[in-house]
């Protein structure tokens, strides 16, 4: 079946070109994941855990292998858009679907918050909240009027991205402050193994984007060969990248001042005889921050429109804008909500609640493709087994206040669904 174009002048092909084998996909996963996150995450996760930052990052690495291949297996065999809200419903039941939506919209819309706030931390320290606001309420308009990113322009930024990584690991290494002494990989910081977890937590943040690769099913050729090669390259490729981004600022700075700084990695730059190249970074940052928020904002809009169309929350958020074609009053209240967030939170919390929901959310993917029948696997059931208990351990070793916060946003969503059931069949029996 052919879709219709809104003016109903040609059909949309019902499937897509197979033309993308394993170093395309891999770029793209790698697109995904190396984004403005790595901007942001190193701070939190060197307070919560010192140098063993890099113990969580790999640990991080290894939960968003697990959902990967967990989310990969769902995609072969329900090959529809929603990702676990889809796979909740189907393997589940319709109850975890809906919870699986409310994580990624909450946790999305904390993404959003964290990205604009990045934003600012690197363009102007001291007009954090105001710049962070300005540029949620400057993508929505984007959004409002039909506009989106385009493909070669999304390449040009992932290009934009190493380029400044690569600078920080030049200027941090050859800067002249650079000391692996302070690289103590047998220290786990204050929090002990408990601060380590916690780090792993933040820095799934980082690895957002990941399971890109797990979606392309419709587009790769040969894609039972092609997902299980590219998902492992893409995400060793990034976390070689991080772990680079992360001894290089470590050994420049220490722990202590990526802690401390809204803006650590140019915090990390500005230590040494290379200082003038920290605007660079800064500008890099800023930069992938935005394109982040561009592309954030109308992902969980969308997703709000489709639970709204759905019944799952209210079914006035499901209408369109008659010129534009976007869902207007999705678009607006997420932007709502995201300058609320801004205006009540800083990085670190967003962070934190941001990846406790989406860990939540990847929790439902895993217990999904547990249900999966033997011959619908292309990995071995403990790699779906391990991916949900590393999202757990993960979610509950964050800092308590986005624990705490997530699990009232899901419990509310929970108990929302239950009554609502409950009045359904109430009005079936009459």
């Amino acid at each position: 079946m052919a879709l219709a174009e809104p003016d109903g002048a040609s059909p949309i092909p019902s499937r897509l070109a197979r033309r993308l084998g394993v170093g395309d996909a891999v770029v793209v996963g790698l697109g995904a994941m190396l984004g403005a996150g790595v901007f942001a995450a190193f701070g939190p996760a060197a307070a919560a855990a010192g140098s063993g930052l890099l113990w969580g990052l790999v640990l991080a690495a290894l939960v968003a292998a697990g959902n990967a291949t967990s989310s990969a297996q769902l995609a072969a065999v329900h090959p529809e858009s929603g990702g676990a809200y889809v796979y909740g419903r189907r393997q589940l039941g319709r109850g975890w679907g809906v919870l699986a939506g409310w994580a990624f919209v909450s946790g999305k819309t904390a993404s959003c918050a964290a990205m604009a706030l990045t934003f600012a931390a690197y363009t102007a320290p001291s007009l954090t909240r105001p710049l962070a606001v300005a540029a949620v309420v400057g993508v929505a308009a984007l959004n409002l009027g039909g506009v989106s990113r385009t493909a070669r322009a999304t390449r040009v930024l992932v290009v934009a991205v190493v380029a400044v990584l690569a600078l920080v690991v030049v200027a941090c290494s050859f800067g002249g402050s650079a000391d692996l002494g302070r690289v103590d990989l047998g220290s786990v910081g204050p929090g002990g193994v408990g601060g380590v977890l916690e780090a792993a937590g933040l820095l799934f943040f980082a690895f957002a984007g990941y399971a890109r690769v797990a979606t392309l099913g419709e587009e790769v050729v040969d894609p039972a060969r092609t997902i299980p090669r590219a998902i492992p390259l893409a995400l060793g490729l990034a976390l070689a990248v991080y772990v680079a981004v992360g001894v290089s600022a470590l050994a420049a700075a220490g722990p202590q001042v990526l802690a401390d700084s809204p803006a650590p990695l140019a915090a990390a730059v500005s230590t040494g005889d290379l200082a003038p190249l920290a605007p660079v970074v800064r500008v890099g940052a800023a930069l992938a921050s935005l394109s982040v928020l561009v592309a954030l904002v109308p992902g969980v809009s969308r997703t709000t429109f489709a639970m709204a169309a759905d019944g799952e929350v209210p079914r006035w958020l499901a209408a369109v804008h008659p010129r534009t074609h976007v869902p207007a009053r999705a678009e607006l209240v997420v932007a709502t909500v995201v300058v609320a967030v801004v205006l009540v939170a800083d990085v670190r919390g967003a962070i934190g609640f941001s990846s406790f929901n989406v860990l939540a959310y990847y929790a439902v993917a895993n217990a999904s493709a547990l249900r999966l029948a033997p011959a619908q696997r292309r990995w071995p059931r403990w790699w779906a087994a391990g991916g949900l208990a590393g999202c757990l351990l993960l979610a509950v070793n964050l800092p308590p206040a986005s624990v705490v916060g997530g699990a009232v946003v899901l419990g509310v969503a929970t108990v929302g669904y239950g009554l609502r059931e409950w009045a359904s069949s109430l009005g079936r029996r009459r």
